[in-house]
């Protein structure tokens, strides 16, 4: 097997040119460099990445601890890290805290205890455990996806990396609104999650910004899961006055409640419109089609593990959080028509015109009614004002 000294002998350099060129501990002269991995390309040499480790004090690996199992949109910020750290010759350990906060201590502890270089974690609804063992040790960290907004009994701060949640989500309830909604019902997250915060802040500044009143019976919690975002849907649609319209706030929850609104035979849209937070795969294969915000969920991933090396590469350099912005995909489950031909495209949202015309929808149906007598025909669907066309995406 080669050895470093083989690389040296081979390339012409010193051994410790060869070491700062493998650990990238001091510049290195381009045409050096190039001959230095020309030499270890030939001679087929592999570095030994423990002993470069005792070296250099680092293991060029980054531990990342999310749900990617029980939560499937966390899989696409997974293969965005992944992509990114190896581009940058890291390597990935991956834990997942099953957003338990007890589990979520242990498995960072254990990530530590491998020695990673730094941490990507989306801490949980009650990171406290999480924060005070990261500070504790001094562990380089960036929050993924749920942010801290630097509460007094939560410290140290932490760089932070995140989709926009609060626009997106009164967007959504505008565009409902201009189609002539008036009781918008909200599927809401988990308590305490950052995430869930932001979205039902934007449900109620949508709501504000249509001049519609907040009725806090039209604001359910769907916990982030499927199972109970259905029964949490059908609760919403036992109200004496049950909405018209129904925003998601994730992708488990808007499952959760198209179950929920088949069980009870109602079609979407013609007799309630439904808006979804997060984008997935098979959105565009539902009938109808979902409308959606999509989050950039790769582009986060990779975004972490770039401020992440910043921090490693800067220790003191300031605290900061980074926000990506979201998509609006205009498809039909809002009520909007859609017209031949149409191959699939997304839509960019305009802003809603000031009159909101109430005969541009029509009200749920009573509940004995069946579902399939009363759906109106494609052709008379009502759409939204501005969009009769195919539409295209837009970014919030």
């Amino acid at each position: 097997m080669p050895t470093m000294a083989d690389v040296a002998r081979s390339a012409g350099v010193s051994v410790a040119t060869v070491s700062h060129v493998l650990n990238e501990t001091r510049p290195v002269l381009p045409h050096t460099r190039q001959a230095v991995l020309d030499a270890i390309e030939e001679l087929g040499y592999t570095p030994n990445t423990l002993a470069r480790s005792l070296v250099t004090s680092r293991t060029r690996s980054i531990g990342l601890a999310v749900s990617a199992i029980s939560n499937p949109y966390f899989t696409d910020i997974l293969q965005g890290v992944e992509a990114a750290a190896l581009e940058r010759g890291y390597s990935l350990l991956i834990a997942d805290p099953h957003d338990d906060p007890e589990h979520e201590r242990k498995v960072v502890q254990l990530l530590h205890e491998r020695r990673v270089d730094g941490m990507i974690v989306a801490p949980s609804a009650d990171p406290r455990g999480l924060l005070a063992y990261l500070g504790r040790h001094a562990v380089p960290a960036v929050l993924l996806d749920r942010v801290i907004d630097g509460r007094a009994d939560i410290a140290p701060l932490f760089d932070q990396v995140c989709a926009e949640n609060t626009e997106p989500t009164a967007r959504l309830v505008t565009h409902l609104a201009a189609l002539g909604h008036r009781r918008i019902g909200l599927v809401a997250g988990l308590p305490g999650l950052s995430t869930t915060a932001e979205r039902v802040t934007g449900y109620r500044q949508g709501l504000a910004t249509a001049g519609l009143p907040l009725d806090e019976s039209l604001v359910v919690p769907g916990n982030s899961e499927s199972a109970v975002a259905e029964r949490a849907t059908a609760a919403l649609m036992s109200l004496a006055a049950p909405p018209t319209a129904l925003v998601t706030a994730n992708n488990a929850m808007t499952i959760g409640a198209l179950r929920a609104l088949r069980a009870r035979g109602l079609a979407v849209p013609d007799d309630i419109a439904l808006c979804c937070f997060d984008d997935f795969a098979w959105a565009d294969l539902f009938s109808p089609r979902l409308t959606a915000v999509a989050q950039p969920s790769k582009e986060i991933g990779a975004e972490a593990v770039r401020v992440l090396l910043e921090r490693l590469a800067s220790p003191d350099r300031p605290v900061r959080t980074v926000r990506l912005p979201c998509t609006f995909v205009h498809r039909t489950s809002c009520g909007c028509q859609e017209t031949d031909g149409e191959d699939g495209a997304a839509g960019q949202d305009r802003p809603a015109p000031s009159r909101l015309r109430s005969a541009e929808v029509r009200p749920a149906r009573s509940r004995q009614q069946s579902a399939r007598s009363q759906r109106i025909p494609q052709s008379k669907r009502s759409g939204h004002p501005e969009h009769p066309e195919r539409p295209e995406k837009g970014t919030l």
